[in-house]
């Protein structure tokens, strides 16, 4: 699972997990929230370190490959994002959440730390779906099927490991079946476009209009 071809799509996953991981550490040990918060910048800075170190293992990535998705791929791709954040924001029953989030408040004083906001955004909305999507869709859901996962089209992946993955992509998070129905947005786009740009897209899409509904509402606790 762990071999050459596999690494530069695992590597970056868990190096994100591991950051979370250590946030959580330092929270047990006493540091409050407020004392973590560039510790985003510096987790979502590794991460795009890795990526970019591995880019030319994406091959799925490969220009111009947004440019020949086609108006319906990206129009799908869109619309898909914005029924994600609607479940997003309206599947809070208690039964469908895990835990708790700790939130992010890029307040400052009286003000926003923009460079820490912007950091923000931009990770969620773009470094994120990059990361997340080669690990869930490009790798996880094609070594599901077959070990040489580089060589699975994804218009044959079977509907199984389609919802297997979303499962366990729903339970990264604390929002566990809106992360499921997810999984599945973005696992269908992958399959029914044949690009994984259409769920990258659609990932960017959801993170980043949720960003800008944060910022309107001042509920954190999405962030």
């Amino acid at each position: 699972m762990f071999d050459r071809l596999a690494l530069p799509r695992v590597l970056p996953f868990f190096t994100y997990l591991f950051f979370i991981l250590i946030a959580d550490v330092l929270i047990w040990a006493g540091y409050a929230q407020e004392q973590l918060r560039y510790l985003y910048v510096v987790k979502i800075g590794v991460v795009l370190a890795l990526l970019w170190l591995y880019r030319r293992h994406y091959t799925e990535l490969a220009w111009p490959g947004p440019a020949l998705m086609g108006w319906r791929a990206i129009v799908w791709a869109v619309l898909a994002g914005i029924v994600v954040l609607v479940l997003w924001l309206n599947l809070g029953a208690s039964w469908m959440v895990i835990g708790a989030s700790a939130g992010f408040d890029p307040r400052s004083g009286n003000g926003y730390d923009w460079p820490l906001l912007l950091a923000r955004i931009a990770g969620a909305a773009l470094v994120v779906p990059v990361m997340e999507e080669l690990f869930w869709r490009s790798f996880l859901l094609r070594w599901l099927q077959s070990p040489n996962f580089l060589a699975v089209e994804p218009s044959l992946l079977r509907f199984r490991y389609i919802v297997i993955t979303a499962i366990l992509f729903g339970f990264e998070h604390n929002l566990w079946f809106a992360g499921i129905l997810a999984g599945l947005a973005y696992g269908w786009l992958y399959v029914r476009f044949r690009t994984l740009w259409s769920a990258i897209i659609a990932h960017g899409v959801t993170n980043g209009l949720l960003g800008v509904w944060v910022l309107m509402t001042g509920q954190w606790a999405y962030w």
